[in-house]
This record gives structure tokens, sequence and C-alpha cells, in this order.
């Protein structure tokens, strides 16, 4: 099965290894803001529920995903409703929201890694994950990471594979 990867896999400057997506998004810039914040919101489409204390050096509590026992995270950066950054994992996540006019939104998601070798397993990841934003965005509904082994996960992972993305991360779920 042929897939279209939507991520860019690059070095940031400082040396770390990231995987990008950007999205553009038919609704102003404070709805996007709800996708990513509101924790109802960004259970539908996120790996996990996530409870915020949206402020620098708030907690973040990660919850639900059925590969991986709840963990904690903390807010690394908030400038609403343009930004907001955590860890998540070992990772750092950052959400860049872009207003291109009073209807329509850029989002950039950006995974910065903690290993190289998750590249292509997290790019995998968020395919399916933000598959089911887009659908959101539509008023559509879409499984995404909730959907388990009827992800079409496993295409995205061997497509990043085959564009040399580095891979050889454990994969959760998989013993």
């Amino acid at each position: 099965m042929s897939v279209e990867l939507t991520g860019t896999y690059s070095t940031l400057d400082d040396g770390r290894p990231a995987v990008r997506f950007s999205r553009i998004y038919d609704h102003p810039i404070d709805r996007v803001w709800r996708f990513v914040t509101d924790p109802d919101e960004l259970a539908e489409w996120f790996p996990s529920r996530a409870e915020m204390d949206l402020r620098p050096g708030g907690a973040v509590t990660f919850s639900g995903d059925p590969n991986m026992a709840d963990f904690p995270g903390v807010i690394i950066a908030v400038d609403a409703p343009r930004h907001l950054s955590f860890e998540w994992g070992g990772d750092e996540l950052h959400f860049d929201l872009e207003a291109l006019d009073d209807k329509r939104t850029r989002f950039t998601l950006t995974n910065v890694l903690a290993a190289e070798d998750t590249a292509a397993r997290n790019g995998a990841g968020w395919e399916v994950c933000l598959a089911a934003l887009d659908a959101k965005a539509r008023g559509e509904r879409f499984e995404g990471p909730h959907a388990g082994t009827e992800a079409p996960w496993k295409g995205f992972y061997d497509g990043y594979i085959a564009v040399g993305v580095p891979s050889g991360a454990a994969i959760p779920g998989q013993g």
C-alpha cells in the first residue's frame, strides 16, 4: 500500500533531531488552539488525554494510551493562541499556530526527539493522529490513534524507513 508522507525529518539548529508536520485548517486560530489545548478535543486525535496547567512550568498529565502507562509532563512555553510546547515522554512537542486570515490557520507540529531512531516510528504515529485531527477539523469522525490494529500506522512506518528516516526504536504495544 502506498501512502503519502506529510512529515519531514530534520536536525534542528541545536543538533536535536525532529519530525515536523504542517496543515492548514479552515478555522480561526482560536478554534485550532482549542484542538490543541482542550483536554476533550485533544483526546479525539492525540495519543493520550492531556490535562494541562497552561503556564510555563505547569504540569501535564497524560493518560488513556492503551500502549503506555499514564505519565507526567511539563509545559515549556505558552503564547496563547500561537504557541504551546511541552515535554512528552522524553521528547518535546511544539505546536505553532499562525492565523492566515480570519478563517484559516496554519498548524505546525514539531516533535523534537530524544533519540534519532524514534523518527520513523513517531512520524508514522503522527500521520495517523493528524489524519484524525484533519477529519475532526472537517467535522468528520476518524478513530486515528485509537483504532488499534486497524490504524494505517505500518504503511507510514514502512514509508518513512524507505525514504531513509532513522528507525530502530522499540514500538509500543509490539513485544
